[in-house]
């Protein structure tokens, strides 16, 4: 009983909560593994494993995923003497916080301009439209798409 208490402690107080169903998969997918490298005396695909279990490789992949332990940024992955390299110095991740405001600030920029101007910066740069064919779309001249575009832009940049 103690055990069984144990058990349910750390399945409910996991860190990472995974469905039951999807840990009996795991677990059936390690012993498909298991029996396959006894068998053929080499590591198994996880195409095997899925064929084995009569699965789609992508749920047993899910599976065998969810049963990792997750590991801290903070955890050292190499040292050399003085210098160690942490999981987070491997994690490459190109939106620093001036990327995620710049994004932010464009966006409420966008929502400040009128109908008409969302709809010339759109056919422009999101359809890739040429200012002859906006005018027509829009009914306008060329010269007022240029203006009215040049305006818009004007104003997302202040």
């Amino acid at each position: 009983m103690i055990i069984g208490e144990i058990r349910r402690y750390l399945r409910d107080n996991n860190s990472i909560r995974v469905s039951r169903s999807i840990k009996d998969t795991a677990y059936r997918a390690m012993q498909v593994k298991e029996a396959l490298i006894n068998k053929n005396q080499k590591e198994p695909t996880v195409s095997e494993i899925a064929k084995e279990l009569g699965l789609p490789r992508e749920d047993v992949v899910i599976a065998l995923e969810s049963i990792v332990d997750p590991i801290s940024l903070y955890e050292p992955v190499f040292s050399d003497g003085g210098d160690t390299i942490y999981v987070l110095d491997q994690v490459g991740d190109k939106n620093d916080d001036k990327n995620w405001l710049d994004e932010i600030c464009i966006k409420e920029a966008i929502k400040a301009l009128s109908d008409r101007e969302k709809k010339i910066l759109t056919l422009r740069f999101m359809q890739g439209k040429t200012q002859m064919e906006v005018s027509e779309e829009i009914g306008i001249s060329q010269a007022q798409v240029s203006r009215l575009e040049k305006y818009a832009l004007k104003k997302i940049k202040s």
